[in-house]
């Protein structure tokens, strides 16, 4: 595990407590399960090449459908 795996997690897991907060209080599916999504993700992400990409691709779905 290297050390910008560790923080671009943190950072990732940070923005899906955002996410699911905001998801729980508003009511809304997609921001909750992205939320979700983005606090597991680092754990099963091995690259932080493509951790990056799949957090910045998951921070993008509640802004283009919104349910």
């Amino acid at each position: 595990m290297t050390e910008s795996l560790l923080l671009w997690g943190v950072l990732f897991g940070s923005i899906g407590l955002g996410f699911f907060i905001y998801g729980k209080k508003q009511r809304a599916v997609v921001p909750l399960l992205c939320g979700v999504a983005l606090m597991v993700c680092p754990y099963v992400v091995p690259n932080a090449y493509a951790l990056v990409a799949v957090g910045i691709g998951l921070m993008a779905i509640p802004y283009f459908f919104r349910l």
